[in-house]
């Protein structure tokens, strides 16, 4: 049903475009709107609409009102560069996307021909701005910093444990993975098991069982929050207390309802709240009115849009190349607070923190060192 309803909404806001004026400035949000990940398209869609709702309210961008427009790429590399060179043919100038960083590393390689500007919220694996494209940014971290953060709090309470770490074989997954197993064999610290799975598996009882025959304390997992759910319930039917690991994209409450009470204890990293920041205050509330949590990256998304719209109107133009000029040599205000880039498209300054799942469905930030 929840997938139905997101179709609708999509489809609500796709037939909305379609009807936006001659005039009107066409940008735009992609994502996983349906698929395994619908939950982060979710938050990405919620995102852009407050933002151009908002930005319309208060003029639009140099006069012009902003239609948007939306990309469901399912997570899926073709459909995620398929849907790049249809907004690249449109001359949008400005994409929030992609989620999976599988979609917007083919993606952006398009929208870079196509002359279109990106900022993902979302998309943490190191590559998408290590190759030097025009028109890269990212609003969120990266796994070569979230994996370091992983790896200290497992050498501050596990070094001395049995730790397991496996991935999804995806950019995204792998890519965490090796990074939080790069800085514990760093650190002299040797993994008892380093093993894949497949997206998309729901049968673990094989991993499972290895971990549970090499007495795991805790297993880290580079993965998303369906595959992660399973992985722990078959942990607790096998009677495992195995304290479970992993990154950002166990930031959605769609992960307490595959696992129930049993999230309680479940650990994963991604920034401070923003929802809790001062400058998202009046925003967060616009949200709650709207009966919508601005939870993960939705605020994530709102401020990608802030970026842009401040950019365009300090360079006077909506012309990507001018406009991501602007934005590398400035700082922009936000609701996750001052944001500014690097010369590679990169947030300088990152923050990730560790949090904890309880029993009742909702998490909260853990001081690292307890």
């Amino acid at each position: 049903m929840k997938l139905k309803l997101l179709g609708l909404a999509v489809g609500a806001s796709l037939a909305l475009s379609t009807t936006a004026l001659a005039d009107d400035l066409k940008i735009a949000v992609a994502g996983p709107m349906t698929g395994p990940e619908s939950a982060f398209g979710r938050q990405l869609h919620n995102g852009a609409l407050q933002a151009v709702a908002d930005l319309n309210a208060a003029g639009g961008v140099l006069g012009k009102k902003l239609a948007l427009q939306v990309g469901d790429d399912a997570c899926d590399p073709k459909q995620a560069r398929s849907i790049a060179e249809k907004f690249a043919g449109e001359g949008i100038p400005f994409v929030a996307g992609h989620f999976c960083s599988s979609s917007s590393i083919p993606a952006s390689e398009a929208y870079a021909d196509g002359n279109v500007l990106q900022i993902t919220p979302a998309s943490t694996n190191p590559t998408f701005t290590e190759r030097k494209l025009w028109n890269v940014l990212r609003i969120c971290g990266r796994d070569d910093q979230q994996g370091l953060v992983g790896a200290d709090y497992i050498l501050k309470h596990y070094k001395d444990k049995n730790v397991a770490i496996l991935n999804d074989r995806t950019t995204y997954g792998k890519g965490l993975a090796d990074e939080a197993k790069k800085a514990l064999n760093k650190a002299g610290f040797k993994e008892k098991l380093f093993e894949s799975y497949n997206k998309g598996d729901k049968d673990f009882n094989s991993i499972v069982s290895r971990l549970k025959r090499d007495n795991i304390d805790l297993v880290y997992i580079g993965g998303y929050h369906q595959e992660a759910g399973l992985i722990l319930r078959q942990m607790r039917d096998q009677g495992m207390k195995t304290v479970l690991m992993a990154g950002d994209a166990l930031n959605d409450k769609e992960f307490a309802s595959i696992t129930g009470p049993l999230a309680e204890g479940t650990l994963f990293t991604f920034g401070p709240d923003p929802r809790n920041k001062p400058t998202a205050k009046a925003i967060v509330e616009k949200f709650k009115a709207k009966n919508v949590d601005p939870e993960g990256y939705t605020l994530y998304t709102y401020a990608a849009f802030q970026v842009w719209s401040q950019a365009a109107a300090k360079a006077n133009s909506t012309d990507p190349k001018k406009v991501m000029d602007a934005i590398k040599a400035g700082e922009w205000d936000t609701v996750l607070g001052k944001l500014a880039f690097d010369a590679k498209g990169d947030i300088k300054a990152i923050d990730y923190v560790v949090y904890k799942w309880d029993a009742k469905g909702s998490y909260t930030e853990i001081n690292p060192g307890k």
